[in-house]
């Protein structure tokens, strides 16, 4: 965490423009990665938030997440749009989000504004809240659904 706050504090000098964007990221699939890539395009640095096997496991139920956070984090930090990746263990990436203050806070356009944790925050000083298109039929949960039933 700390070398991410030292990252972030670095590229904010050189006025580089910070995104950040969080999630499970459990079985990454097609909607993620178009995601990534147009969150990515936002700014210069896309830093993702994941969230820990507990706070998974509180979110989604007790069967998830499929894959362990180590596992999940190397496979988003060898993505091409992803240039850091932090595991947080709260309910919320709100800590997260104070602390690296980024230019551009990201989320799935199945999301409303006024759900993006952080929002307000990011706006309160001249950030900008981002909604992605969602990608229709590419969700982690229908991916799990279609193997069970397979």
């Amino acid at each position: 965490m700390e070398k991410i706050l030292t990252i972030s504090r670095e590229l904010k000098k050189e006025g580089k423009k910070i995104v950040f964007t969080n999630g499970c990221f459990d079985i990454i699939h097609k909607g993620h990665i178009i995601y990534l890539k147009e969150a990515k395009k936002l700014g210069d640095y896309l830093i993702v938030g994941l969230n820990s096997d507990e706070s998974v496991r509180r979110i989604k139920g007790n069967f998830r997440p499929i894959n362990k956070q180590e596992d999940r984090a190397l496979i988003l930090e060898n993505l091409k749009p992803v240039d850091a990746v932090v595991i947080f263990n709260e309910e919320t990436p709100i800590n997260l989000i104070e602390k690296i203050k980024p230019d551009f806070l990201v989320k799935g356009g199945d999301w409303k504004e006024n759900e993006i944790v952080g929002a307000d925050f990011v706006k309160s000083y001249g950030g900008k809240v981002i909604s992605i298109n969602y990608i229709e039929n590419y969700s982690t949960t229908s991916l799990i659904e279609k193997i069970k039933n397979y």
